[in-house]
Protein backbone atom coordinates (compact mmCIF):
# COMPACT_ATOMS: atom_id res chain seq x y z
CA UNK A 1 0.00 0.00 0.00
CA UNK A 2 1.50 3.53 -1.06
CA UNK A 3 1.44 6.48 1.71
CA UNK A 4 1.39 10.19 1.28
CA UNK A 5 3.82 12.36 3.01
CA UNK A 6 2.59 15.47 3.48
CA UNK A 7 5.05 17.89 5.38
CA UNK A 8 3.89 21.90 5.79
CA UNK A 9 6.85 24.24 7.29
CA UNK A 10 6.53 27.49 8.84
CA UNK A 11 9.61 30.06 8.00
CA UNK A 12 10.47 33.29 9.24
CA UNK A 13 12.44 35.33 6.60
CA UNK A 14 13.68 38.44 8.92
CA UNK A 15 15.50 40.26 5.95
CA UNK A 16 12.24 40.37 3.77
CA UNK A 17 10.61 43.88 3.50
CA UNK A 18 8.18 43.73 0.65
CA UNK A 19 5.75 41.04 -0.51
CA UNK A 20 8.06 41.13 -3.88
CA UNK A 21 10.77 40.25 -2.36
CA UNK A 22 9.12 37.29 -0.17
CA UNK A 23 7.49 35.83 -3.55
CA UNK A 24 11.31 35.50 -4.99
CA UNK A 25 12.38 33.68 -1.98
CA UNK A 26 9.07 31.58 -2.03
CA UNK A 27 9.51 31.05 -6.01
CA UNK A 28 13.11 30.36 -5.70
CA UNK A 29 12.78 27.82 -2.77
CA UNK A 30 9.48 25.88 -3.93
CA UNK A 31 11.72 25.26 -7.52
CA UNK A 32 14.58 23.56 -5.69
CA UNK A 33 12.24 21.85 -3.68
CA UNK A 34 10.58 20.44 -6.96
CA UNK A 35 13.67 19.83 -8.77
CA UNK A 36 15.89 17.92 -6.06
CA UNK A 37 12.73 15.55 -4.44
CA UNK A 38 10.37 15.47 -7.40
CA UNK A 39 7.87 16.31 -5.19
CA UNK A 40 4.46 19.10 -5.03
CA UNK A 41 5.09 22.18 -3.33
CA UNK A 42 3.14 24.78 -2.73
CA UNK A 43 3.33 28.17 -0.34
CA UNK A 44 -0.62 27.68 1.44
CA UNK A 45 -0.37 30.47 4.22
CA UNK A 46 0.54 33.91 5.23
CA UNK A 47 0.44 34.98 1.88
CA UNK A 48 0.01 38.39 3.02
CA UNK A 49 2.57 38.25 5.41
CA UNK A 50 6.36 39.93 4.02
CA UNK A 51 8.24 37.61 6.68
CA UNK A 52 6.49 34.67 6.77
CA UNK A 53 6.80 31.83 4.30
CA UNK A 54 3.95 28.78 5.22
CA UNK A 55 4.80 26.04 2.58
CA UNK A 56 3.42 22.33 2.01
CA UNK A 57 5.01 19.55 0.01
CA UNK A 58 3.32 16.11 -0.56
CA UNK A 59 4.75 12.76 -2.16
CA UNK A 60 3.69 9.49 -2.70
CA UNK A 61 6.02 7.07 -1.07
CA UNK A 62 5.92 2.89 -0.66
CA UNK A 63 6.53 2.94 2.50
CA UNK A 64 6.54 5.14 5.90
CA UNK A 65 10.18 4.55 6.58
CA UNK A 66 10.78 6.09 3.42
CA UNK A 67 8.34 9.14 4.00
CA UNK A 68 10.25 9.70 7.28
CA UNK A 69 13.59 9.55 5.65
CA UNK A 70 11.90 12.42 2.73
CA UNK A 71 10.61 14.48 4.83
CA UNK A 72 13.93 14.65 7.29
CA UNK A 73 15.73 15.62 3.72
CA UNK A 74 13.15 18.36 3.21
CA UNK A 75 14.04 19.84 6.42
CA UNK A 76 17.83 19.37 6.02
CA UNK A 77 17.98 20.69 2.39
CA UNK A 78 15.13 24.08 3.68
CA UNK A 79 18.43 24.72 6.47
CA UNK A 80 20.79 24.64 3.82
CA UNK A 81 19.66 26.20 1.14
CA UNK A 82 17.58 29.69 2.88
CA UNK A 83 18.23 32.00 5.28
CA UNK A 84 14.66 31.43 6.26
CA UNK A 85 14.20 30.38 9.77
CA UNK A 86 12.36 27.51 10.57
CA UNK A 87 9.70 28.29 13.05
CA UNK A 88 7.49 25.33 12.57
CA UNK A 89 6.55 21.72 10.95
CA UNK A 90 3.86 19.49 10.89
CA UNK A 91 4.39 15.94 9.09
CA UNK A 92 1.66 13.62 8.67
CA UNK A 93 1.52 10.18 6.54
CA UNK A 94 -1.51 8.97 5.31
Amino acid sequence: MVRIAVLQIKLYASWVHSLKEKRMVAKSLLAKLRNKFQVSAAEVGDQDVHQSLAIAVAAIVPHSAQADSLMDGIVRFIEQNTEAQIVGEEREIR
